[in-house]
């Protein structure tokens, strides 16, 4: 039986502060709230059980009370997923709860009305249970930072190792999942901010086309890359997210760009057998890469081959120094246009990016303990427009090496290695992503979708494996994720009791 039908019946007999809420996926909540005559009851159990589990990973920062719950699933009467509670990222607007980015610069700042992806998930009748911790203006304040941890919320921890970091910037999003709290939460990425730290706490990830989901709301770093996406424990349940928050905005211009014949009823048919009969591409690794990392892609074909799919080696062109400085430009110009715009707009007495320096500068004690500031610096002087008209050139270029060896190796997707396991927490050194794995960043910078999932240890810590490909081709990808996972059938659980 299919993960997506494995259903828990023990909580079918009875509902009290007893019941173990960790684990239980979107459907099976579902099950649980139909049965149930004092939902408020189970609220507060439920939001007990949050606050008892989430002590040794720190991944809350702020949560809603039973009342606020039951109030939303009163009014949810006949969505969907009535009642189903699910966390989202502290840099998304959500009434009533302060919207920081992890930054105490802004604890002020109170949304007067929801982002538009936080209405779309009360619509389809998800609960809106609290938020998640990130890092710090999601990585984006110093090129030393520590993932993971931010003034407000301070360090989040990875499930399966304390000592280790999360990755982020959706540190919390992340471990939040992997612990069992929520069956699935809400990320934001720019580069890596959703499917690193989804590869590294053992969950599913979806980065989507940059424009399938609103960024209305949303505290920005790019226009170009920025994108929200669901995390969760399975395939099913992500794209049952991911149908709920995508669709156009008349806030968020990209969303336009959705084609008229975009299939949102496919992202949630999916098929086991899928791969039977297509072409896909792995990404080779080096001949010199550690040997682990070659039983790792080696299982990848393995496990592709049993599910009939065609194997093909690709090998894609990795990003070059030049690359990398011009995505930086781009990043530091959007992100000084965007989060100036954003802060004119908000309730908090920090209106713009110098103010934000000069606050941190006045609380560095809190603030700048464990890394500075230099990125925030960086980003005011970043003003030259000719520099970035150049660094725009990158996002096609990115999209064109992807589309390209999808169209001359006739294959339907790109299958590769997401991350390198967990690193030990390191305030000093900050964080290490020195030989890593990543394959995702062409795909960032080309505002295209990538999945990671599930795909085996290394030393009791999880690793992801990544599909991607061309725009708007996320039916595709999840089929694909899908059928890849129901046969590797590789769900993990945090163990810390050997740690």
């Amino acid at each position: 039986m299919s993960y997506k039908f494995s259903f828990l019946l023990f909580f079918a007999c009875f509902l009290s502060s007893e019941t173990d809420f960790r684990y239980i996926s979107i459907s099976e909540y579902k099950i649980l709230l139909s049965d149930t005559n004092n939902t408020k009851q189970l609220y507060r159990d439920y939001l007990l059980n949050a606050r008892l589990s989430d002590k040794d990973i720190n991944s809350i920062v702020s949560l809603y009370g039973p009342n606020d719950l039951y109030k939303s699933y009163i009014y949810s009467r006949s969505a969907n997923w009535r009642g189903v509670p699910i966390f989202v990222k502290d840099n998304i607007d959500t009434i009533n709860l302060a919207n920081t980015a992890g930054s105490k610069a802004l604890l002020d700042n109170l949304p007067k009305d929801d982002a538009q992806i936080i209405k779309k998930l009360k619509k389809a009748g998800f609960v809106i249970a609290g938020k998640t911790n990130l890092s710090e203006w999601a990585n984006f304040r110093a090129s030393s930072s520590t993932s993971g941890w931010s003034s407000v919320g301070g360090q989040t921890y990875n499930p399966y190792n304390l000592k280790y970091n999360p990755c982020g910037s959706s540190s919390g999003s992340a471990a939040i999942v992997a612990e069992g709290i929520a069956p699935a939460s809400i990320g934001t990425e720019t580069n890596g901010s959703i499917v690193c730290p989804a590869s590294i706490n053992g969950v599913v990830g979806i980065k989507p086309t940059v424009g399938l989901v609103s960024r209305d709301g949303i505290i920005p770093i790019s226009s170009s890359q920025d994108t929200a996406g669901p995390m969760a424990r399975s395939v099913y349940d992500a794209a049952i997210v991911l149908d709920a928050i995508s669709g156009r905005d008349p806030k968020d211009i990209a969303t336009f760009k959705i084609p008229g014949d975009y299939d949102f009823k496919g992202l949630t048919k999916l098929d086991a057998d899928y791969l039977n009969g297509k072409r896909i591409g792995v990404i080779k690794v080096s001949e010199d890469a550690p040997q682990v990392t070659k039983n790792l892609m080696d299982k990848i074909i393995i496990v592709l081959e049993k599910l009939g799919a065609e194997v093909i080696e690709i090998s894609l062109k990795p990003l070059d120094n030049d690359d990398w400085s011009k995505e930086f430009y781009l990043l530091l110009y959007e992100f000084n246009v965007g989060l100036n715009d954003y802060l004119q707009k908000s309730s908090s007495k920090t209106r713009n990016i110098k103010q934000l320096i000069e606050f941190n500068n006045q609380n560095k004690r809190e603030i700048l303990k464990y890394f500075g500031q230099d990125i925030l610096e960086e980003s005011i002087k970043a003003v030259d427009d000719t520099a970035y008209g150049n660094a725009l050139m990158l996002i096609n270029a990115s999209k064109a090496r992807i589309d390209t060896v999808l169209e001359e190796e006739s294959i339907i997707a790109l299958v590769g290695l997401t991350r390198n396991p967990a690193w030990i927490i390191n305030y000093k050194t900050g964080d290490n992503f020195e030989n890593g794995w990543g394959n995702g960043s062409i795909s960032a910078i080309a505002g295209y979708p990538h999945i990671t999932i599930p795909l085996d240890f290394v030393d009791g810590l999880p690793t992801g494996v990544s599909f991607m490909g061309t725009a708007w081709d996320e039916v595709n990808l999840l089929n694909i994720a899908y059928s890849f996972e129901q046969e590797n059938n590789f769900f993990p659980r945090p163990s810390r009791d050997k740690n």
